[in-house]
């Protein structure tokens, strides 16, 4: 046994040992780099350049998205101030037409104050000459009541002349 561990001992290795090992190794390695290390480099540069285009679309989108994201901000700043005008405008406009219609009403109230002041100065006129009408004609009828009765009598006369006074004030 001391003989076959000399012959396989592998901290002295013979020559022999030593070429067999190196010729497979060398044979492997052509192989190896012939049939797989060609590909797994060429997969493994395809993985990089889709790893680096992944991360330039990545900040592509990300530059997009900001972008995107200033437009919104923007249109909402825009939308804002454009609500705030509509809501001014609203205000200024309900307020003028408040105002038209408190005019518009005011002078409807003083047209129809003035009619009412016409329309009872007229009949108030048309009363007075009605009361002087009435008082006419009664003053007429006294008269000719009068004249017709030719009293001799001051004081008869006098007397009848209240009596019939009298007597319309109660018609």
């Amino acid at each position: 046994m001391a003989i076959l561990a000399n012959a396989f001992s592998l901290i002295t290795p013979d020559f022999g040992l030593f070429f067999w090992t190196m010729l497979t190794f060398a044979l492997l390695w052509f192989i190896l780099g012939k049939y797989a290390f060609g590909p797994i480099g060429k997969s493994l540069r395809e993985r990089s350049d889709a790893i680096e285009n992944s991360l330039k679309m990545a900040e592509k989108a990300r530059a997009e998205m900001a972008a995107l994201q200033s437009d919104h901000q923007r249109l909402l700043v825009e939308a804002t101030e454009e609500r705030s005008r509509i809501i001014q405008e609203a205000r200024v406009t309900a307020n003028s037409v408040m105002e038209e219609a408190r005019d518009r009403a005011k002078e409807e109230a003083d047209r129809i104050v003035a009619s009412a002041a016409e329309a009872i100065n007229n009949q108030k006129m048309a009363a007075l000459i009605d009361v002087k009408n009435k008082a006419g004609i009664m003053a007429l009828d006294i008269a000719e009541k009068v004249l017709r009765r030719e009293l001799q009598s001051k004081n008869e006369q006098e007397a009848y002349i209240n009596s019939l006074v009298d007597e319309f004030k109660l018609n």
